[in-house]
């Protein structure tokens, strides 16, 4: 039940629901989510984790960045129609249109170049 709760927690803010949409385009670390969602790094990375503990994104170490993506494999019955809801939902939305466009400009940035 508690597990069950996280997922819809994770979906009730606005933030997480475009970093979704965002990987379900393609992996990033923060940085290029940053950069898609025009959001500071500290608001990326809590809302990340957020999702990760909620079970709908993984992340792995590359190099310097650690990279985001939706964890398909290691979904729970539950959380999968969630996403493909996502997937085909808000196809025409102003605000996600406009981060997938920066998202097509970011790039992956080290860590000194990430204000604080």
């Amino acid at each position: 039940m508690r597990d069950f709760a996280k997922l819809f927690k994770a979906l009730s803010d606005e933030t997480r629901i475009r970093i979704l949409k965002v990987l379900l385009e393609r992996e990033g670390c923060v940085c290029e989510i940053m950069q898609a969602l025009d959001i500071s790094q500290s608001r990326a990375s809590r809302n990340l984790r957020v999702l990760e503990d909620a079970g709908f994104i993984k992340s792995r170490r590359e190099g310097l960045w650690i990279v985001y993506s939706i964890d398909e494999q290691r979904m729970k019955s539950y959380t999968a129609p969630l996403i493909e809801l996502l997937r085909s939902s808000l196809v025409n939305d102003e605000t996600l249109l406009q981060d997938r466009e920066r998202l097509s400009h970011a790039v992956r940035v080290g860590p000194k170049a990430i204000p604080r």
